[in-house]
């Protein structure tokens, strides 16, 4: 998987709780997830859009500090 696919939020967010991040709140159409790491909290917001674009995606990924290859692993 080179590329960032495009995939809707709630498919996003099951990836990302499966990698230990927590749904803290949702306003709107944005929805907050929090995950404790030995050194720090890590903190994202994921919009609630069918779907997310690729760059905005990439962009969650990187604040999440999740690699393409583990997002394909958790997809499956």
């Amino acid at each position: 998987m080179n590329k960032v696919p495009s995939l809707n939020y709630d498919k996003i967010i099951k990836v990302l709780k499966k990698d230990g991040w927590v749904v803290v709140r949702q306003r709107g159409s944005h929805i907050r997830l929090h995950k404790r790491t030995p050194s720090q909290m890590l903190k994202i917001t994921v919009p609630a859009h069918k779907p997310i674009k690729r760059s905005t995606l990439s962009h969650v990924l990187k604040q999440a500090k999740l690699p393409l290859l583990k997002l394909s692993i958790l997809l499956k």
